[in-house]
C-alpha cells in the first residue's frame, strides 16, 4: 500500500485496471541470452553484484567496453559492487581476475525506504526498539540521533556479527470474573490465584473459582516441629524473649510482620509458635 500511496493517478489507475507490472517490452531473462548478439537492457538482481544472476552476467560482459553496469544504490563494503564504485578495474573471482572494461555509472534508485520513509513507519507502529541492519556507518548515526530526538526510542546499528540486548516486558491478557476483579481492587490490587488456560484464552481464577471449576475441596495441611528445651524458666519469658529476638531478624529480612496473639502464641504468616507448658519444656 505504501508503494500504491506514492504514485501519480495515471500509475493508480493503471494498477486498477490490473497488473501494474505487466509491461509489453520485458521479458524474463534466460542464462543463454548472454550470448546473443545485438543490444539488451537487462535488471537483474543482486544489485551489490555479490553474488547469483547479475554478477554471472557482469563477469560475461564486463569486458567489453561498449556495455555498461548502472549500480542502483549502496553496496556493502568487500562486494563487487562497492569495488567497482570505489574504482576498481582488476577484480578477483572464482575464476581468478578479470579486468573490466564497461562503463560503471551509478543511479541512486534504492527499494528500501529512505530516511523520511523509516521516520514515518516507526511514526506509525510506535515500536519499543529500532534496529538499523543495513546502511552506511554515517547515514545510520545520522538516522539513530533523528529517531532518538522525535521518538525517544531505544535504537541499535549493529555491525556484522555483533549481539545486542534488548530488554522486554512482555505483556499476557486474561479474562478474570467481575467478583474477582472487585476482590482484587478491594485488597490494593492484590492477587492470589492461578493463571489457566481454557479454550484457547487465559484466565486469572481466584482460588475458591479454580475450586469450584476442577470440583474439588479446600484443604489445610498443618506441619508441626516439636523442639524440647531445658530451661527454668517460666513459658511466658522464653515467648517473650522469642518475640524479642526473632521480631528484629524479620524485620532486617523484610519477611512480614511478626505478631504476638493474646494467648502468647507467636505468628508470621502461616507460621505459629507456642510454648508447650509454663516452665519451658
Amino acid at each position: 500500500s505504501s508503494i500504491i500511496s506514492d504514485q501519480n493517478k495515471q500509475w493508480y489507475q493503471r494498477r486498477v485496471r490490473g497488473n501494474m507490472f505487466d509491461f509489453k517490452h520485458i521479458s524474463p531473462f534466460e542464462r543463454t541470452y548472454m550470448n546473443n548478439p545485438g543490444p539488451m537492457v537487462v535488471f537483474a538482481t543482486p544489485g551489490m553484484l555479490h553474488s547469483g544472476m547479475s554478477l554471472n552476467i557482469f563477469k560475461a560482459w564486463c569486458h567489453d567496453a561498449k556495455n555498461m553496469v548502472i549500480m542502483p544504490g549502496y553496496c556493502v563494503a568487500g562486494t563487487m559492487g562497492h569495488k567497482l564504485l570505489n574504482g576498481s578495474r582488476k577484480l578477483e573471482t572464482d575464476k581468478g581476475t578479470i579486468t573490466v572494461n564497461m562503463t560503471v555509472e551509478y543511479l541512486s534508485f534504492s527499494a528500501h525506504a529512505d530516511a523520511k520513509g523509516i521516520l514515518q513507519l516507526i511514526k506509525n507502529c510506535q515500536p519499543k526498539n529500532v534496529v538499523l541492519v543495513h546502511g552506511e556507518e554515517r547515514k545510520m548515526t545520522f538516522l539513530i540521533n533523528k529517531i532518538t530526538e522525535q521518538f525517544a526510542i531505544p535504537s541499535f546499528k549493529p555491525a556484522n556479527g555483533e549481539q545486542i540486548t534488548i530488554s522486554c516486558q512482555p505483556q499476557i491478557s486474561a479474562v478474570m470474573s467481575k467478583e474477582t476483579f472487585k476482590n482484587v481492587r478491594s485488597q490494593g490490587n492484590k492477587f492470589d490465584g492461578m493463571l489457566v488456560r481454557r479454550d484457547n484464552q487465559l484466565r486469572l481464577l481466584s482460588k475458591s473459582e479454580a475450586l469450584t471449576k476442577l470440583g474439588l475441596r479446600s484443604h489445610a495441611i498443618n506441619l508441626n516441629y516439636k523442639l524440647s528445651l531445658s530451661l527454668n524458666l517460666d513459658g511466658s519469658i522464653i515467648m517473650e524473649r522469642l518475640h524479642t529476638q526473632l521480631s528484629s531478624i524479620i524485620s532486617d529480612q523484610k519477611l512480614g510482620t511478626f505478631k504476638r496473639q493474646h494467648d502468647g502464641t507467636l505468628n508470621l504468616n502461616s507460621v505459629h509458635i507456642t510454648c508447650a507448658n509454663n516452665r519451658g519444656r
